[in-house]
């Protein structure tokens, strides 16, 4: 089982330096206050958690249903909303702010995120399939090319990388 948490943005990297001078790669995180948004018990939604809404929003520039879900827990708006399983959910309220005064200095955190997209990989880089001539008038240079074959066997190979 988990306990809440707050959700973050990445903002970026900067380094500090330890008392020896080495430099320490540190991720800073842009932590708003998260709010709780919805209870859920096991009586009603077959499973115990709480939902939080995360980056505020002005109430204008948000749907109307999801007007409506945060009309219950305050009047402010938030643009996303994630879930955290807790074991006893009465201890929370609606409407309750999470921060990051919930965190100790040297607390043990655990940390998931998303990684940006790096765009379409081609070939060679993802299966490290050969190029083609780069010489001649070829303007065949980084594509895919042929993956198999001829008419014999007329198939690509099931596993074939693509």
């Amino acid at each position: 089982q988990m306990t809440a948490g707050i959700f973050g943005r990445k903002i970026g990297m900067t380094q500090i330096f330890d008392k020896d001078g080495s430099a320490i790669p540190v991720t800073l995180v842009k932590a708003d206050p998260c709010q709780v948004c919805q209870i859920k018990t096991t009586k009603t939604d077959g499973y115990d958690a709480i939902q939080v809404g995360y980056l505020e929003e002005k109430l204008s520039k948000i749907s109307k249903p999801i007007q409506g879900h945060l009309q219950k827990c305050g009047s402010t708006g938030y643009r996303k909303f994630g879930e955290f399983r807790v074991e006893d959910p009465e201890t929370y309220n609606l409407g309750d702010q999470i921060t990051t005064s919930a965190f100790s200095v040297g607390q043990k955190v655990r940390v998931t995120g998303t990684s940006i997209g790096k765009g379409f990989a081609g070939n060679q880089k993802r299966h490290n399939f050969s190029r083609g001539p780069m010489t001649h008038g070829s303007k065949n240079h980084r594509l895919p090319g042929s993956i198999g074959a001829g008419s014999t066997p007329g198939r690509v190979y099931p596993g074939k990388k693509m």
